[in-house]
C-alpha cells in the first residue's frame, strides 16, 4: 500500500514539473509559436514585419527570463534592441548589408540569453518546471544561433551552402538555414540543404558536435539531481 501511495506521489511530483510555469517556460512557448508561424509571416511587408515583432518579443522574453546582474540585463537589452532596430530597419529599406548587422546583433543577443539559460538550468538546486523548460528553450535558441552564423557565412561567402542560390531578400531562404540547424543539430540530416564549401562544412561539424555535447550534459545534469530531489522529499 505505501509502496502504490509513493508511486502515486512520484508520479504526480514528475506531472508537476511537466505542468509547472515560469519564465522559461514562456520563453518555450514563444519559441515553438516562433517556428510555427515562421512560414506565414514571410510574404509581404507587413507579414515580415510582424515576424520580426515576434522575433523580439522572444529577444525581450529571453533577457528577462533568467536571473543576472545589472550589467548583463543592460546588455541583454542593448543587444534585443540593436538586434530589432536593424532588422525593421533592413526590412524596410531591403538592403542586405543592413540586415547582416541585424544578423550579427541578433547573433550575439541569442547567444548570451543562451548562456545565462544554460547557467540557470545547470545551477544547483531543486528540479522545476521552469528549469526543464529552460533546457528545451536553451536547445531551441541554440539552433537559432547556428542559423543566424549560417547565414552570416553565406551572406558574406555566396554559395556556401546549397543547393541552388540562397537570396535573403526572398521568403523562406532564412527559414530553409533553421530548418537546416535543426536537422544538424538534432543530427537527422535530411540532407535538402547542404553545406558546400569546407568552410561551412566545418562549422556544421561543430554544431553537430554541440548538439550532442548539449543534450549529453543536461541529460546527466538533470537525471543527477532528480534521484537526490526524490531522497529528500521522501525523508
Amino acid at each position: 500500500m505505501t509502496t502504490s501511495q509513493d508511486n502515486d506521489e512520484s508520479d504526480a511530483d514528475l506531472a508537476q514539473l511537466v505542468i509547472g510555469q515560469g519564465p522559461c517556460t514562456y520563453l518555450l512557448l514563444l519559441l515553438l509559436g516562433l517556428i510555427l508561424l515562421f512560414p506565414f509571416l514571410e510574404e509581404g511587408i507587413f507579414a515580415r514585419t510582424l515576424l520580426g515583432i515576434v522575433f523580439s518579443i522572444v529577444l525581450l522574453v529571453g533577457a528577462f527570463a533568467t536571473r543576472q546582474t545589472r550589467w548583463g540585463l543592460i546588455l541583454k537589452l542593448g543587444l534585443a534592441f540593436l538586434g530589432v532596430s536593424l532588422l525593421w530597419t533592413s526590412l524596410w529599406v531591403k538592403s542586405i548589408a543592413i540586415f547582416n548587422l541585424a544578423g550579427i546583433a541578433y547573433t550575439a543577443s541569442l547567444a548570451v540569453s543562451f548562456s545565462a539559460v544554460l547557467r540557470y538550468v545547470l545551477k544547483r538546486g531543486p528540479i522545476t518546471a521552469d528549469k526543464l523548460h529552460g533546457a528545451l528553450a536553451g536547445y531551441i535558441m541554440l539552433a537559432f544561433v547556428w542559423s543566424f552564423v549560417f547565414a552570416l557565412v553565406e551572406i558574406s561567402n555566396t554559395g556556401s551552402f546549397g543547393p541552388g542560390h540562397l537570396d535573403f531578400m526572398q521568403p523562406g531562404t532564412f527559414f530553409k538555414l533553421i530548418y537546416f540547424s535543426f536537422t544538424t543539430l538534432t543530427t537527422t540530416g535530411y540532407g535538402d540543404v547542404i553545406p558546400l564549401t569546407n568552410h561551412a562544412r566545418s562549422l556544421v561539424m561543430i554544431e553537430e558536435f554541440s548538439g550532442v555535447f548539449y543534450v549529453g550534459v543536461v541529460i546527466a545534469r538533470l537525471a543527477g539531481l532528480y534521484p537526490s530531489n526524490q531522497r529528500n522529499q521522501a525523508k
